[in-house]
This record gives C-alpha cells, structure tokens and sequence, in this order.
C-alpha cells in the first residue's frame, strides 16, 4: 500500500513539473540565454579594455622614447594622441607628459595645461594637487608672491599630500620679493613639520641663515 501512495506522489509531482514548465519555460529559456548573453558581453568589454590599455601603453612608450630624444615637438604630440584616446590611468599620465614637454618651450603654455588639470574634477585630488605643485615650480622664479600663496598655499595646510613641496615653494617665492615675514611664516612651517623632507628641510635651513646674515647686516 505504501508503495502505491508514493507513485501516487511521485506522479503528481512530474505533472506539477510538467505544468510548471509549459506555463514558464518560455521565461526560463530567455533568462538563461540572458545570462550567456551577459557573461559573453562582459568578458568581451574586459577583452576590449585589456587591448586599449596594451596600445595605450605600446603608444605611451613610443611618446616617452621621443621625449628622451629630445624630440620635443614629437612627443608633446604623441602624449596627446594618448591622452584623446587612452583609458584612464594612461590617459592621466599623458597629459602630465605633454605638459612637462611644453615646459621645456613653452612656459605660458606648460602652466595652462597644469592648472587644466588642477581643476579637472574628474582626477583624485592627488593628482590635482601634484598639477598644482608643476605649475608653481614654473612660476616660482616669475609669478607675484600673492599669485603665489592663491595657488599654494590650500596645499600647504596639515595633511595635504603634497604640503612641504608647496611650503618649500612659498619660502622661496616670498624669499624672491624680500618679504621676511612671509619667508619667515613658511620657514617655520617647515621647520615645526616633524614629517618635512630632508632636502627641503635643508634648503629651509640655508634661507634662514640668510636670513640670519641680512639681519645682521
């Protein structure tokens, strides 16, 4: 008896499936081939990264052998090609190539590009600051000290990645125009920074004792 309850059983169940299948097999099917389809296309959108990031490193290669050949004009031109059309990482990397190949030329120009992508909202504000702190190693023999501590001095506050470059370049422009008490407030900046470079703390150094030496005078 008891076997018979369960073919009863296990009838009912084959023709719930039954059932179930010609009421949703049509959705099953779409579903899986949703799937295959979805699988294929991301693997394929990885294939396609994979190669754009292969020839955007082949074409950034090719830029920087032109740059170590001083071929100036050549390589600001193939750093360009690869920021229009690399992915991201590169594409970032080109344009600060390019803006320091117009540096060797083309100052005005140089700087402009820095400040463009200082200001690009799209890049991490290490990048920022770092085309912030391009910009002010160009200018610091030339630009006005307010023009100056308006471009640097935010990057010189606690914290900021790239403080000491941006301090070391306030000490120097105010040191530049004979503002001692500018000079002074960046040389102490330095100075109290437990986490100042060497080098930097060492050019700080030497500014103060001319400092030292003028007041003596």
């Amino acid at each position: 008896m008891a076997d018979i309850f369960h073919e009863v059983d296990e009838e009912v169940r084959r023709e719930r499936l039954v059932r179930f299948w010609q009421r949703y097999s049509a959705l099953i099917i779409a579903a899986c081939i949703l799937v295959v389809l979805g699988v294929g296309g991301w693997r394929g959108y990885d294939w396609y990264l994979a190669r754009q990031a292969a020839l955007a490193g082949t074409q950034f290669e090719a830029a920087v052998t032109l740059a170590d050949e001083n071929k100036t004009a050549d390589a600001q031109a193939a750093f360009a090609k690869v920021a229009a059309i690399a992915p991201g990482g590169y594409a970032t990397m080109a344009r600060f190539r390019a803006a320091a190949e117009l540096a060797k030329t083309k100052k005005d120009e140089a700087v402009k590009a820095y400040d463009a992508l200082a200001s690009d909202a799209s890049l991490s504000p290490l990048w920022q600051d770092l085309a912030a702190i391009r910009a002010g190693l160009l200018l610091v023999d030339t630009a006005p000290l307010a023009e100056m501590q308006k471009r640097l001095e935010p990057l010189a506050e606690s914290g900021r990645i790239y403080r000491h470059s941006a301090r070391d370049l306030l000490a120097l422009s105010a040191w530049r125009v004979k503002d001692m008490a500018s000079t002074k407030k960046y040389l102490d900046m330095i100075s109290a920074d437990a986490e100042t470079p060497s080098g930097i703390r060492s050019r700080a150094d030497v500014l103060a004792a001319l400092m030292a030496g003028n007041g003596k005078s």
